[in-house]
């Protein structure tokens, strides 16, 4: 099957062809550069040292507006979507009637009445219709935007030149329209890296031309092009769940992979809401990281054992070479979660040493992309 088979294409495809992908791995009907001809490694020093710029373009975008956009966000989304204000966006979840997570999403204000969401191979866009009937409010798939995503530490450096924008005073989960390279777009803070971040939301149209403005821009800078291999090396360094490797069992519960910050039970009805009320407190296991005691990646999905029984799963794995660690995002019942559990990870070759750390692995204060002079202004 050729990449160009795919029902979704991204503008880039020859810029990513040209840096050595063959395009030969797909993600929600888009084919993606799992790789370049660069070392995924080497990408992931130059992401934590310098910049490098992702497509992730492969997200699906869904605009929501009109009159009654938030109150049927509500009642779909576990958090409370009226406390943002235009220019804001937060994480959020879906959940179905028994309170397991069917998706999560990253919802985007762009103004009283309008809401982009973004989310990855989950069912939002199947849930949706239960939510619109009755409903002033209009839904939109947009194919055409494409993302381009600049994460490292002199992201900012390498555009704020570039834009009217305050870039510098654009503050973590915000958003606003403007220009880019003299090209129309909305720039968020935010990421998937564990890096201060930029996401460039724009037509298909200016892609190319801002991915070449954007690199040539980062040429001094040392940027790089990052591959998706090298955005899920920094995104498990970032202990970021990824939905649905990180929940395989499908009726997990927020509550299960501590993304309680997600759940709003104040809020009015929401779907999912009295099961998630009756199902808090008995969370079958908990989310932590392991330290794997090996020079090598361990294969997701390893099963997980602790005084010869079987205990639970590791659902993200990565070796780390900026950490010198074989580290992953596991599953183990509430009573093994402590630090510094002893367990065993089984393998091919047989079973590994492994301990229950803390997370993030990187960066465990998220320093990175929530300054210590943000967090008090």
């Amino acid at each position: 099957m050729s990449y160009k088979d795919h029902p979704r294409q991204s503008a880039l495809n020859d810029r990513h062809l040209a840096l050595g992908s063959k395009l030969d791995a797909e993600w929600n009907g888009m084919p993606i550069p799992q790789t370049y001809s660069t070392d995924p490694y080497e990408e992931t020093t130059i992401v934590r040292s310098r910049a490098g710029l992702f497509d992730v373009t492969g997200l699906r975008i869904i605009d929501v507006t009109g009159s009654d956009a938030e109150t049927m966000l509500n009642a779909m989304l576990t958090s409370d979507v009226s406390m943002l204000k235009p220019g804001e966006s937060a994480i959020s979840n879906i959940v179905d009637d028994e309170g397991s997570l069917i998706d999560d999403v990253l919802v985007y204000r762009d103004g009283p009445q309008a809401f982009r969401l973004s989310h990855g191979g989950g069912h939002l866009e199947e849930a949706l219709p239960l939510f619109t009937e009755g409903h002033d409010v209009t839904i939109a798939k947009d194919d055409d935007v494409h993302i381009l995503s600049l994460q490292g530490p002199l992201a900012l450096d390498i555009l704020k030149p570039h834009t009217p924008l305050d870039l510098a005073g654009l503050k973590y989960f915000r958003h606003a329209r403007t220009t880019l390279f003299g090209f129309d777009v909305s720039l968020a803070r935010g990421g998937y890296s564990a890096e201060r971040g930029y996401e460039v939301f724009c037509g298909a149209k200016d892609a190319v031309a801002i991915w070449d403005a954007i690199m040539e821009a980062g040429k001094p800078f040392g940027i790089c092009a990052a591959s998706w291999a090298c955005l899920d090396i920094v995104r498990v360094e970032g202990a970021l769940l990824f939905f649905p490797f990180d929940m395989p069992k499908p009726d997990t519960t927020p509550w299960e992979i501590g993304a309680d910050w997600t759940v709003d039970l104040d809020k009015p009805d929401f779907r999912g809401k009295a099961a998630l009320q009756a199902k808090k407190g008995k969370e079958r296991f908990r989310q932590v990281g392991l330290e794997i005691l090996t020079d090598q990646v361990v294969a997701p999905g390893a099963r997980i054992f602790h005084g010869g029984r079987e205990i639970g799963t590791v659902n993200s794995t990565t070796y780390s070479r900026h950490l010198m660690k074989s580290i992953g995002l596991a599953h183990v019942p509430p009573n093994l979660a402590a630090l510094g559990t002893e367990v065993e990870v089984e393998t091919d070759g047989g079973r590994l040493v492994a301990n229950v750390v803390r997370t993030p692995f990187y960066d465990p204060m998220r320093l990175r992309t929530h300054p210590v002079e943000e967090r008090t202004a």
